[in-house]
């Protein structure tokens, strides 16, 4: 953040000079402005952070022996991936308007008041220090768990075997023979049944982990990870004259892609006003008014937006949002600048609207 101390002429001017010299504040133009201390008012870009379960499915090495030996069908046979939807979060920030830029001339005998800006220019404060708000961190993806390992529970016999067809047959026996003593112990008929139901449940879990890597060379295995992506977009009040937008397209293959990329399913975004701004007045006193406010602080009037995000099968997000470019720029008197007050100033970092406004008198 920069901390820019001011030569500017946001409190009244001292001794020698007119008591009515207050704020300047212009239209920033490149070249131009040379004296003045330039700002932006933010415009809402939107991230959509979509959290997606990828299931990677993959064939047994024995597969083909499925139901000759355990009478299994319908195993997968080839390597599939599977992506689904499992959250959406909506995050809306604010990014530098370029239409939006103003410069805070700098006047001589005058005070010297304090301005926050964030790094890209973003008005924060005025005669106050204000922070930026930390970004928030993304969600973190979630790797798929380390898959047990087939040969570690096998016998020496198996290994031994001199083809993959014998190795299924012996691999296959073994399953029947964990089934069997599993279901001894279930029901109390195994030589070796523990009284303790402690070390009852450690031998079936064991029974139960040999089992899932054997019949895994049989069945094949499903890996499933959760992964994060997101959707940048620049919402325009045209957005808001159509009936739904696309942001991106899903595919169940390979996750979130481009919206020109048609192996996706169209994820849509509606946008609707909430309310109605109030009309500008247009009387001679409240023009009058305005010309006199010119060089007043701008400051952003968002409008409340509601957002909805959907496919063709289910609705994934509701929510409002402030977006300023649906808005309207509205000007802070300059007479809250002058010799008789101190006036502070806060501004919502990422809608550029007043946060807060706290006036007193100056220290003498």
């Amino acid at each position: 953040m920069k901390k820019i101390l001011l030569r500017a002429a946001l409190l009244a001017a001292v001794c020698g000079a007119p008591a009515a010299a207050q704020t300047e504040v212009g239209s920033f133009r490149p070249g131009v402005t040379v004296d003045g201390v330039n700002y932006f008012l933010p415009r809402t870009r939107l991230c959509i952070v979509v959290e997606a379960d990828k299931a990677v499915t993959q064939p047994g090495e024995y597969a083909q022996y499925a139901n000759r030996y355990l009478r299994l069908t319908d195993v997968p046979q080839t390597e599939s991936t599977t992506w689904t939807i499992a959250n959406v979060e909506l995050r809306a920030y604010g990014v530098p308007d370029s239409t939006k830029a103003y410069s805070i001339r700098l006047k001589a005998k005058t005070s010297a008041p304090l301005v926050s800006l964030t790094q890209d220019g973003l008005l924060l404060g005025v005669n106050t220090t204000v922070e930026p708000e930390a970004e928030a961190p993304l969600p973190k993806s979630v790797p798929a768990p380390a898959p047990l390992n087939p040969r570690d529970y096998m016998t020496q016999t198996i290994l031994a075997a001199g083809s993959t067809a014998k190795m299924a047959q012996l691999t296959a026996e073994e399953i029947y023979d964990i089934r069997d003593s599993r279901n001894a112990l279930v029901r109390g008929e195994a030589d070796n049944t523990p009284k303790d139901g402690v070390q009852l449940k450690l031998m079936l879990d064991n029974l139960y982990t040999q089992l899932a890597a054997l019949e895994s060379m049989f069945k094949g295995r499903t890996l499933t990870s959760r992964e994060v992506q997101t959707i940048t977009y620049d919402p325009t009040p045209a957005d808001l004259q159509a009936e739904r937008v696309m942001v991106a397209r899903f595919s169940r293959r390979l996750g979130l892609v481009d919206t020109d990329d048609l192996s996706g399913e169209p994820v849509w975004m509606s946008m609707k006003l909430m309310g109605n701004l109030p009309a500008a007045e247009s009387n001679v006193d409240a023009d009058r008014k305005k010309a006199k406010m010119e060089q007043g602080l701008r400051v952003n009037q968002p409008a409340r937006v509601q957002l909805t995000l959907f496919t063709a099968e289910r609705q994934l997000l509701a929510t409002e949002v402030a977006m300023p470019q649906m808005g309207t720029v509205e000007i802070l008197s300059d007479a809250l600048f002058n010799k008789k007050m101190d006036t502070q100033v806060v501004m919502h970092q990422h809608a550029g609207s007043v946060r807060e406004v706290r006036a007193a008198a100056p220290a003498e």
